[in-house]
């Protein structure tokens, strides 16, 4: 089990504040939507997270320590990443792209093991790209390679997962599936951070939103709490039809305000 947290967390992407006092926690067992527009923040949080970005003030924690002083290898252990807009240069074959995520376990000069070999495996059928084995990964389009990335991500077996925009590129029942894996991914124990644009995935899938908003964390709590009318107009511009009669809320923005 890890937990994620921050502590009046500023962030400086150079002249401009991109994150600024920002103070949550994450623990297991919840998949996360972090969400908000363009320029709010959500992808430099998840970085600052990580430890790819340091803080300009306040602190990022991994199980209660700065994550900036942990080893590179000891949070790739801990927190499996998939960043937005990959680009392949290799032509690497999909198996092998995928056995990638096994790195942060395995020593110099090191052999996979069986083990490695079923994390792969196991990866691999979960993110529906099994059937991909023996192609290259950059011939492949651009919801496939998605696809393939995650199930290197998920290869980690990592406790903690981090996907910033899984669902960009994917047709509409690969959004539903890629969602139901992560939520998958939380009720088996996880903990699982996700940057979303699509407001509707995030209000049926995810247990909890953060809305950011000018690098800003505006709202914190369940989904329906979080998408208010008022929150819609006031972080996005936009009037929305929410909807809730089968039990699962829908949100479907209609028009700028």
């Amino acid at each position: 089990m890890v937990t994620l947290s921050t502590e009046q967390l500023d962030v400086r992407l150079g002249r401009h504040l991109a994150v600024r006092g920002v103070n949550l926690t994450m623990a297991p067992g919840q998949l996360i939507g972090v969400i908000g527009p363009n320029g709010a923040g959500k992808s430099t949080l998840v970085r600052a997270l990580l430890g790819l970005v340091k803080p300009a003030a306040g602190r990022a924690l991994l199980g209660g320590a700065p994550v900036e002083r942990l080893s590179r290898q000891a949070v790739a252990r801990s927190i499996a990443y998939l960043p937005q807009g990959q680009t392949l240069h290799w032509p690497l074959a999909v198996e092998r792209l995928v056995a990638l995520g096994r790195l942060p376990h395995l020593g110099p000069l090191s052999r996979l093991s069986a083990d490695d070999e079923a994390a792969i495996e196991d990866a691999m059928v979960r993110a529906d790209v099994n059937g991909f084995k023996g192609r290259i990964a950059t011939e492949l389009s651009g919801g496939e390679r998605a696809r393939v990335l995650l199930a290197r991500a998920l290869a980690v077996g990592a406790p903690a997962l981090i996907a910033d925009e899984p669902l960009a590129a994917l047709d509409p029942g690969h959004q539903i599936d890629v969602m139901a894996l992560l939520r998958a991914q939380a009720q088996g124990g996880a903990l699982v951070v996700t940057v979303l644009h699509d407001l509707a995935m995030a209000a049926r899938y995810c247990d909890r939103l953060l809305l950011m908003d000018g690098g800003a964390l505006v709202a914190d709590g369940a989904p329906m709490d979080v998408l208010t009318p008022e929150r819609l107009a006031s972080v996005y511009g936009v009037a929305a039809r929410i909807d809730v009669s089968d039990g699962l809320p829908l949100i479907v923005p209609t028009t700028r305000i």
